[in-house]
């Protein structure tokens, strides 16, 4: 799910718990933890819901202050379900931080990283390519995705989205522009280098 910048600032700050959107198929689980890029969230329902039954209280809950206000926000094709999520703020630090600041390994844990890479690699389209999208982040930091994703031949949104994937493991670092290559990133590709 996409955190839009006013939902992201008051679901870190607590001012909005729901949102509301227009899928073909929901986006996000009951139970499950997104990051919204100012915090983690957790969905606690998800649900579908028409129009008319969106409460006052839904749409202040939302960040309107109308139900006619949330209705007209609403975006994508009104055939489509409406799903109404109620989000819980979770404290603490995101753990994906946590992870990425882990500064050594142990043969054992990069070999870990390692397997999991090549699973990630065997499984893309692309053929073998998290490698070379890490040892490029490493040796061009802050640079932005539209210069690293052309020198690899990539289209922007599909190279961001495959160093999303990278930072879910913990080993890239999401920058203001480009990323850098994490602690955890840093130690797997030195483990490489001396293997």
């Amino acid at each position: 799910m996409q955190f839009e910048p006013r939902l992201r600032t008051g679901l870190a700050d607590g001012s909005i718990t729901m949102a509301f959107r227009r899928w073909r198929r929901a986006q996000v689980v009951t139970g499950h933890r997104y990051r919204t890029g100012l915090g983690i969230v957790l969905a606690k329902t998800v649900d579908i819901v028409g129009t008319a039954d969106i409460t006052a209280a839904d749409a202040r809950d939302a960040g309107f202050p109308s139900v006619e206000a949330l209705v007209g926000d609403l975006r994508g094709d009104p055939q489509l379900p409406l799903y109404r999520i109620r989000f819980a703020r979770v404290d603490g630090p995101d753990p994906r931080d946590e992870l990425a600041a882990t500064a050594t390994l142990t043969r054992s844990e990069a070999d870990a990283i390692a397997t999991r890479l090549a699973r990630m690699d065997a499984a893309s389209k692309r053929g073998p390519w998290t490698a070379e999208v890490l040892t490029q982040i490493a040796s061009q930091p802050a640079v932005s995705s539209a210069i690293l994703a052309p020198q690899l031949d990539w289209d922007r949104p599909d190279y961001k989205q495959h160093v999303r994937r990278l930072k879910a493991l913990g080993l890239t670092i999401s920058l203001e522009v480009g990323y850098r290559i994490s602690p955890l990133g840093a130690a797997y590709l030195a483990s490489r280098d001396s293997s």
